[in-house]
């Protein structure tokens, strides 16, 4: 089956009611699912948001086919689109695969911002895109660019099968647990009402976002992923060479044999965690994230917290925050952070943090954010994030509400949560840092 093939089954196909998803009946009882529940029901792409992404991808090929330079080139989408993680206003990644016969093409810097420079060009004749700029000073060179038609952004790379193989993986995983899926898109809308999901100005990329999920699903108790060596060993980049079918080939089978077996371990604890659970741990784990930067680095491909020190291989650079790219080591996913810009989860869940109204490219005014703050969402002290009852592993190094999901406290009063208004209710969250937090 053809990749878009793949991904047109599963958004089209893969939309069952969210009650269906881990989020049943009874989990309403807690406010904190209950908002999430609306916020994922928001965010959720539906048909018509992959229909409008399929188009635009049919209209660039149409442009890419009439680019003497770009004869014979493929156009194919990868990122948050490719792996299903996108929320129905995000942009799309496309990769303009060059002709190479059946060989893996690799073109240098310098051709691929001149064919991004072709392509340029060709798209203004044609009227329908607009904001078109061309970053070749990236360490990927990037044409950004805006449908007319749809509003829709995107951003082209040329030769990008790194990316697209990345996306793949992604798209694999959900299949071992569903809440993964659901968790990104939820920390992706947290970060983003934050303002903590934009590269541009110095925050996480949504690359660093997801491996962020992963670890955290690693490093919770029970744990809901492995390693990713236990899925493939080595450097997934290094094996793209070669025949590309028989690259792409070999890495899908290794990877879904490895997965279908971990998904078979009938002897490892199911962890039952709901997502409100796992959101609430997720940002306790890294809640003191930039005073662990600098000593500590994230590595999704053994799930473990790697101590900078004892990495030889990520020490000749310093950067804001370390999280290794599991699939490009030792390449630096968080590369684009920086210090006066690196926002934990202990910074953002401030009572006092208030957020404005987001207005989207697609002319969808957000009606997620100015309400999606964690006071909000909370409600006095039904869960507490520090409690007694988690245990911390010493070596993750994070303290003392690490690994457990939260416990809801059975006696808390749970005041009635209106859908589908979202509006903020009105308790204001007090949470147990155990100490003040200051701006």
């Amino acid at each position: 089956m053809d990749f878009s093939d793949d991904l047109l089954k599963r958004g089209f196909g893969r939309l069952p009611p969210l009650s269906e998803r881990g989020m049943g009946s009874n989990n309403f009882l807690n406010p904190l699912e209950s908002v999430i529940h609306g916020i994922l029901k928001v965010v959720e792409p539906n048909p018509e948001d992959w229909k409008i992404r399929f188009q635009v991808i049919e209209e660039l090929r149409s442009v890419v086919e009439s680019v003497e330079s770009l004869r014979g080139a493929t156009v194919e989408e990868y990122g948050s689109f490719a792996s299903n993680l996108f929320s129905k206003w995000g942009d799309l990644d496309i990769s303009i695969q060059l002709a190479n016969g059946l060989y893996i093409s690799d073109a240098g810097k310098r051709r691929k911002v001149a064919l991004l420079g072709d392509l340029q060009k060709a798209l203004r004749l044609r009227g329908v895109w607009r904001k078109l700029q061309l970053i070749s000073h990236a360490r990927v060179p990037i044409l950004k660019f805006e449908s007319r038609l749809s509003s829709i952004s995107c951003d082209i790379s040329i030769d990008n099968l790194a990316g697209r193989m990345k996306s793949k993986f992604f798209l694999w995983i959900d299949k071992i647990d569903e809440r993964f899926r659901m968790m990104v898109l939820l920390v992706k809308e947290w970060a983003k009402s934050h303002g903590i999901n934009d590269p541009k100005n110095g925050s996480f990329n949504s690359f660093s976002l997801t491996l962020l999920v992963i670890f955290h699903f690693q490093t919770c108790a029970p744990s809901i992923l492995p390693p990713l060596r236990d899925i493939y060993h080595g450097n997934m980049i290094d094996d793209l060479k070669g025949v590309r079918t028989d690259a792409e080939q070999h890495i899908a089978q290794v990877c879904t044999g490895n997965i279908s077996r971990f998904r078979s371990r009938r002897s490892m604890p199911a962890n039952r965690c709901s997502l409100a659970e796992l959101f609430l741990s997720f940002l306790a784990k890294f809640a003191q994230l930039d005073m662990k930067a600098g000593k500590l680095g994230i590595c999704p491909y053994t799930g473990e917290w790697v101590e900078l020190e004892r990495n030889k291989r990520w020490m000749p650079k310093t950067y804001a925050l370390f999280i290794e790219d599991p699939f490009e080591q030792p390449e630096n996913s968080a590369r684009t952070m920086q210090r006066a810009s690196r926002h934990t989860p202990e910074q953002t869940q401030r009572p006092n943090h208030t957020m404005g109204m987001a207005h989207h490219g697609n002319g969808h005014s957000s009606i997620v954010r100015p309400w999606w703050d964690i006071q909000a969402a909370v409600v006095q002290h039904p869960i507490s994030i520090h409690t007694t009852n988690w245990r911390a592993r010493p070596e993750d190094g994070i303290g003392s509400s690490n690994n457990m999901c939260p416990q809801p406290n059975a006696s808390s009063h749970h005041p009635q949560v209106h859908r589908p208004q979202y509006k903020p209710l009105q308790h204001a969250w007090k949470p147990r840092l155990g100490r003040d937090e200051t701006s």
